[in-house]
């Protein structure tokens, strides 16, 4: 675990021209030991994908988007060990698993730390920016999927201040899994 404090890191939305940094990152991320619990994709999946994809996702959720802002915690040595990005779910439509989204709400996806800058706050700093971004936005609340299996990742949620909401997710990926939806409310 590192010394450092949240405070020792930048956050911010990731700009179009950051597409290189916000593939090596999310590469990384599927690298993980735990990406087959944290991630839907592979790294397989995703080392194939072109440049343009990447390219695609930086201008989607990069500074001037309103409906996904990409937030990476940026070290004092520039290097990005962090990342959330945060959806918007507009009320009436279906989320990505066919189930319908009945208010306007964040949906946190892609999250990761780089193991040895976990434990220090800095996981509820970018969720402290995606939440603030979502509600600028007129989101009611932000919501994320966890991995029944994932304690580790329900754990650093609840200290962010995210509870079960008690919606529970079956998927398919390779075999049938179980997410857990996690939210976070705010008065309104």
């Amino acid at each position: 675990m590192s010394s450092s404090t949240s405070d020792d890191y930048v956050i911010r939305a990731i700009r179009p021209d950051d597409w290189p940094r916000v593939k090596q990152l999310r590469l990384e991320a599927l690298g993980d030991p735990d990406a087959h619990l944290a991630f839907l994709e592979t790294y397989e999946e995703g080392a194939a994908r072109a440049d343009a994809f990447w390219q695609d996702r930086a201008v989607g959720s990069g500074e001037g988007s309103t409906t996904a802002r990409q937030f990476i915690a940026e070290a004092p040595d520039g290097t990005w060990v962090g990342s959330v990005t945060v959806l918007i779910e507009e009320a009436g439509t279906k989320d990505w698993a066919g189930y319908p989204v009945e208010r306007r709400q964040g949906h946190a996806v892609g999250v990761y730390i780089r193991p040895e800058h976990r434990g220090n706050g800095l996981i509820k700093a970018l969720f402290d920016a995606g939440v603030g971004w979502a509600r600028e936005r007129g989101a009611e609340r932000v919501r994320l999927l966890v991995h029944e299996e994932n304690a580790r990742a329900q754990g650093a949620y609840r200290k962010a201040g995210f509870v079960p909401s008690g919606v529970v997710v079956p998927f398919f990926k390779n075999e049938l899994q179980t997410e857990v939806e996690f939210v976070l409310e705010w008065p309104s």
